[in-house]
């Protein structure tokens, strides 16, 4: 099944920075080329698009987790997200070529109405916690009632796609979460677990590619009317226009 491109739309907050959408992707030039094999696989025309949500506190390693599986590159420089960002990339399973849009979320309260609802349509989300942050560990259970207060599929149990991440896994002196806790928490909420390190890369290739297998073989395995419904949803939803402040159904109350 092929799906046109998703339109991309910017919305532009009050103070006059770009308070919506970024294309990642766009942003490549100091980026290192990608490698052959993804390369070919971009090239390639996609079976499946799914729209997957990095979400957890601000600060705590969500973009370099991005760019990290969609450029290859670390930034220690990097700032906290404005708004939303995204980025692509495509995977191979069984055969079918599975391009997985990931986008970025602010994890600042002041942008809690434009990002929540880019929960809507999200088939799959990986939970980012810092290793050397436990106040980021203690919020898990909040972005996890916020992703399903903003997305029914995820409240009704229809998708269960959701990997628990601890970032920042090299930082072994400053470890404040203990790996058994990640694993006690995913445990409780039938999530997969696992921890990396977007600076040296441990991991980060293993965690994307485990959840877009995970969704792959989800909608594979449905009926065609079901394909099309979770992976359109996306469609839909890039092309909103959103300001920080605009009102959403149900605005989420993490930190």
């Amino acid at each position: 099944m092929s799906l046109s491109p998703l339109p991309v739309s910017v919305a532009t907050g009050g103070d006059g920075v770009d308070g919506g959408i970024r294309d990642a992707g766009n942003d490549l030039d100091t980026a290192p080329p990608p490698t052959p094999a993804m390369a070919a696989l971009e090239n390639r025309e996609y079976d499946y698009l799914v729209k997957v949500v990095l979400i957890g506190d601000s600060g705590v390693g969500k973009s370099n987790l991005l760019s990290r599986f969609t450029r290859g590159e670390f930034n220690p420089e990097s700032k906290s997200t404005i708004g939303v960002e995204f980025a692509t990339r495509s995977i191979e399973v069984e055969g079918k070529i599975v391009k997985g849009q990931v986008w970025d979320t602010a994890g600042q309260e002041r942008f809690r109405a434009l990002t929540s609802a880019y929960y809507r349509g999200a088939v799959g989300a990986l939970i980012v916690y810092d290793i050397s942050k436990h106040q980021s560990f203690d919020n898990v259970p909040r972005w996890i009632q916020e992703l399903r207060d903003n997305n029914p599929a995820f409240a009704a149990g229809e998708l269960n796609q959701i990997m628990l991440v601890g970032n920042k896994s090299d930082l072994v002196n400053l470890r404040a979460v203990r790996t058994e806790e990640g694993t006690e928490l995913a445990q409780e909420y039938g999530m997969g677990f696992m921890e990396t390190s977007a600076l040296d890369a441990s991991n980060v290739e293993e965690a994307f590619q485990t959840i877009l297998t995970d969704i792959y073989k989800v909608i594979s395995s449905r009926p065609p009317e079901d394909d099309a419904r979770m992976t359109m949803d996306a469609a839909k939803l890039a092309g909103e226009k959103i300001t920080p402040g605009t009102p959403t159904p149900a605005e989420g109350k993490c930190c």
